[in-house]
């Protein structure tokens, strides 16, 4: 509805009265503001200044904008501009609505004597008007700023995924995650695919979404056609990881081992999983079968065929060493059943005992490495590990522990 516009002479003499009493106005909106605003009370000297220039400023520009209401606000989106543009972050677009709101009901409640005789309801009816008009501008100024704020977090995000899967961790990381926000809690979980199309500012805004739906905390990286990605916080990581799948392209997704402390704390460890993970995305395809996701330590193999260092050593570590140190002949049955084509009878005969006796040779080969002979699968692994294990410590030639 248009605001009817007033006389001149009454014009006049409303806009001086709004200039001679624009300090009592926003003094009073002050004080109101520091009666009812919990907030704004809690806000540092320095930035309750701010506060108190943008209201001054949009008290002042509506007393000058009022002899002629019929035009479009001038200097609306000057109001802000008084303040520096961090205020952003230290009061929500939410508290600046609740200060216009407060703003207009101080100059209401002081129509009466800002208003010539008989404007008063102009009065209202242009404070309404123009507070509308601030509040449209509010919403442009911290769009602008959550656009810029946006484009900046982006660019820190991929410069830590960059730097996290480089493995390289100085202190400054630390830093770095801590202003994108991670919140500390809980515990990671890095992941890694193929992206799912090529990328662009509208995909990778919707993702970082997604992620930030299932996981308190989340860093999206993407580097050429792969997908990275850091889950963190105290829920389901796993089922957070699982319910992302369809966010990856074509091919296999690899999850990493679960580091037990947050990415903030953890820096070396979080990169070295995702090493792990890369190293295992790199070296699925020589496993056809592999199961979407795929745990990198799953991957062992594979990667070991790639040159990781790292699968080796841990393959050695938790099949070869065990099994050498055991003392109740495991390695030598595991390498006479692999050896014999994975039949028990013929690895019994080779060692001259009952086939039962291999059978429960092999079980407890399962249960000092976790990996069952008797699986197709997991017979691959211990193979492979058995020979990183002879390459690394070649036996001295002697006769077969053959003892029962």
């Amino acid at each position: 509805m248009a605001t009817t516009p007033p006389t001149t002479t009454s014009a006049a003499e409303t806009q001086r009265r709004g200039r001679d009493g624009s300090g009592q106005l926003a003094a009073a909106a002050m004080r109101q503001l520091e009666s009812d605003a919990a907030w704004y009370r809690a806000l540092p000297a320095e930035d309750r200044s701010w506060v108190g220039l943008v209201a001054q400023a949009g008290i002042a520009a509506f007393v000058t904008w009022f002899g002629d209401p019929t035009r479009p606000p001038h200097g609306v989106s000057e109001i802000f501009s008084a303040a520096p543009p961090q205020l952003t972050r230290s009061i929500s677009l939410q508290q600046t609505l609740q200060l216009v709101r407060l703003s207009v009901d101080v100059v209401e409640s002081h129509a009466a004597e800002l208003a010539a005789p008989g404007e008063e309801r102009d009065l209202r009816e242009a404070v309404l008007r123009y507070s509308r008009e601030v509040a449209f501008s509010a919403a442009e100024v911290y769009a602008r700023a959550a656009e810029v704020r946006g484009a900046w977090d982006a660019r820190i995000e991929a410069l830590v995924v960059d730097a996290l899967v480089r493995g390289d961790v100085e202190d400054s990381l630390r830093s770095r995650v801590a202003a994108l926000g991670w919140s500390g809690r809980g515990g990671t979980l890095v992941l890694a695919g193929t992206s799912a199309r090529p990328s662009d500012e509208v995909w990778a805004a919707d993702l970082r979404r997604a992620t930030r739906r299932v996981a308190q905390d989340a860093l999206v990286g993407i580097h050429d056609d792969r997908l990275v990605l850091f889950l963190g916080g105290e829920g389901d990581l796993q089922a957070a990881a699982h319910s992302l799948l369809p966010r990856f392209g074509p091919g296999p997704v690899v999850i990493g081992a679960p580091v037990a402390g947050s990415l903030s704390s953890e820096l070396a460890e979080c990169a070295r999983s995702a090493g792990q993970v890369l190293a295992g995305l790199a070296a699925a395809a020589a496993w056809p079968q592999a199961p979407r996701p795929v745990l990198a330590a799953d991957l062992l193999p594979e990667r070991v065929l790639i040159g990781d260092a790292a699968a080796r050593s841990e393959l050695v570590t938790r099949a070869y060493a065990p099994l050498a140190a055991h003392t109740g002949a495991l390695l030598d049955t595991l390498w006479a059943y692999l050896g014999t084509g994975r039949s028990l009878e013929a690895a019994a005969r080779e060692l001259y005992v009952h086939p039962n006796t291999v059978r429960y040779r092999l079980r407890r080969v399962a249960d000092v490495t976790g990996w069952d002979p008797l699986d197709a699968r997991d017979s691959y692994v211990l193979q492979i590990a058995l020979a990183l294990g002879r390459l690394e410590n070649p036996p001295s030639i002697s006769t077969p522990n053959l003892a029962l």
